[in-house]
Formats: C-alpha cells, structure tokens, sequence
C-alpha cells in the first residue's frame, strides 16, 4: 500500500508538472529523437492521461486490487524507460528528460537510467501483488 501511494503521488506530480509544461511537451520528448510534431504532442498527452490515471487511482484506492491501473503504470513506465535507454545508447544529448515537464528538470544521465530500472522494478512487483492480491468485495476481478 506504501508503494501504490509513493508511486501515485510522483506520477500524479509528474502529470502536473507536464501539464503545467503541456505547450513545450513535444518538444521535451522530441529531444529522444524518435518522435516529432504531432506525434510527439499524442505521445505527451498519453502519457500524461496514463500518468494521471494511475497515479490518482493510486492515491485515491491504494489497497485496490484492480490491475487496469498497474498495467497503466507498467505501460507509461515502459515508454520512459525505452524513450531513455534508446537516447542514451544513442548518445543524445537530452537537457531536460521531461518527467515533470519544465520543473525538477534533469539532464538525460545513467542517473535516469537508474530510475527508469526503479520504476520497471516497481512495475514488476505491483503486477505481482495486484495478481496475488484478493479480490475487493463486489469486484469483477477473477
């Protein structure tokens, strides 16, 4: 239960922060080098809709056992990471990685490489209780 509401309060701050930051988003994912223009702007606001989804859902049911909020978690944590791992072995240079938009900015390092592994690795473990977790009372989940 900690963990859902660590995890829901920095994503549902990184959704802030990106939305506050909505005009320059695509130009923030653009510096990865893999998307531009418009689908750098569906990009951003996918993520921002599936960090916010997760990360209110989290801090709002931090004991539910609904999985559609950890595999949104897990997705929008796959983009981060792959975004950064590809631009990184590229060798980009990426001024501001983007995660909460123009504020807490952080330069594309082996640092936000290691916290993209984090959330990965807290991806895997909310998958792992969320499927071992009981099912809430009146739930639809098997």
């Amino acid at each position: 239960m900690v963990l859902r509401l660590v995890l829901g309060a920095v994503f549902t701050g990184m959704a802030v922060g990106q939305l506050a930051s909505a005009a320059d988003m695509p130009a923030l994912l653009g510096a990865y080098g893999l998307v531009h223009g418009f689908a750098a702007a569906v990009l951003a606001a996918g993520l921002i809709a599936g960090e916010l989804v997760c990360g209110v859902w989290f801090l709002v049911r931090p004991r539910s056992g609904a999985l559609a909020p950890v595999w949104v978690y897990t997705a929008v944590a796959l983009v981060w990471s792959a975004l950064a791992a590809q631009a990184y072995a590229r060798r980009l240079v990426v001024g501001n990685c983007g995660c909460f938009g123009n504020h807490l900015t952080q330069r594309l390092s082996w640092i936000v490489l290691a916290q993209d592994g984090l959330i990965l690795l807290y991806a895997v473990l909310l998958l792992r209780s969320a499927r071992t977790a009981r099912p809430e009372s009146g739930s639809a989940r098997p």
